[in-house]
């Protein structure tokens, strides 16, 4: 959160410049501090909102809430709200800013399609979000990543009325190329920062999962049936990816080519080969 926040305020501190007008400096601070501020008390029920998850009964999910508890006690944490959202693509995610304010969501195509075994591994990855708080970093970048980016836009908007108003003035048209890098850059950087946060702590999360459950081959075959699921998850974007416990967006992703996949494929990716996982989660039990 401090360096999004160093990052934003350095955005708004260039365009002061590039502009001489200190209140966008002013401005690009508020907007720093009023969004952490948001990020972290509301960015769950931000994610909820966006993905559309809807709260449940005990009675309707009978099994699914057992399960949670029971290895919500194994892994000594709270029992945290849950959550369905209505999609044949089999998928989760766990939100909040604390294990006692977290939410586990899963879809209706995951209940369906896994077995017990499979869904106390998928659980025991969520819960593992939880304990490491993984849930509190993924769901703040939610929103910080799209602050960043919607501060870029807004500089470039600036800048290129400025540089219409001021066609006569030297380095008008430097100022709208340099408005033009950082809205390029900025995105970029941020996501970046977002894609890499993601694919560690998915690795960490299975993990301390397999922990959890002492069955690795739970996990291991639910990303195998998840994976070769061809449907994508409907009600969902970009800024909300990386919180799925498998990408909502490729479904099936084929084995890497050997010596490991491209670095463009891995940069660019806001999950770790689902082969890979598999294959560490099975190694565990060898």
């Amino acid at each position: 959160m401090s360096i999004f926040v160093l990052f934003v305020v350095w955005i708004g501190y260039v365009f002061s410049i590039i502009y001489d007008s200190t209140w966008i400096l002013f401005v690009a601070i508020c907007i720093a501090v009023i969004q952490s501020t948001t990020s972290y008390y509301y960015s769950d029920k931000i994610a909820l909102l966006t993905t559309g998850a809807k709260p449940t009964k005990r009675g309707d999910y009978l099994e699914l809430y057992r399960i949670v508890e029971n290895l919500g006690i194994a892994a000594g944490l709270p029992q945290p709200k849950i959550f369905v959202i209505q999609d044949l693509s089999p998928n989760a995610f766990a939100a909040g800013r604390d294990p006692k304010n977290a939410v586990i969501v899963v879809t209706s195509g995951l209940l369906e399609k896994l077995d017990k075994t499979e869904l106390e591994g998928v659980i025991s990855h969520e819960l593992s979000h939880i304990g490491n708080y993984d849930i509190r970093l993924m769901t703040v970048i939610v929103i910080l990543v799209g602050l960043i980016a919607l501060l870029a836009d807004w500089g470039l908007r600036i800048g290129f009325w400025d540089s219409r108003d001021n066609d006569n003035r030297d380095g008008g048209t430097w100022m709208l190329l340099i408005a033009l890098v950082l809205w390029v850059i900025a995105p970029i950087s941020a996501t970046l920062i977002q894609l890499a946060v993601s694919r560690r702590r998915e690795y960490l999360a299975d993990a301390t999962g397999a922990l959890i459950t002492r069955y690795p081959e739970g996990l291991a075959s639910a990303l195998d049936k998840i994976s070769k699921n061809k449907s994508n998850l409907k009600q969902t974007n970009r800024a909300t990816a990386h919180l799925f416990i498998a990408d909502p967006y490729k479904g099936d992703k084929k084995a890497p080519p050997v010596g490991g996949e491209s670095w463009f494929t891995t940069v660019f990716s806001t999950h770790p080969p689902i082969s890979e996982r598999i294959k560490r989660l099975r190694g565990m039990i060898s």
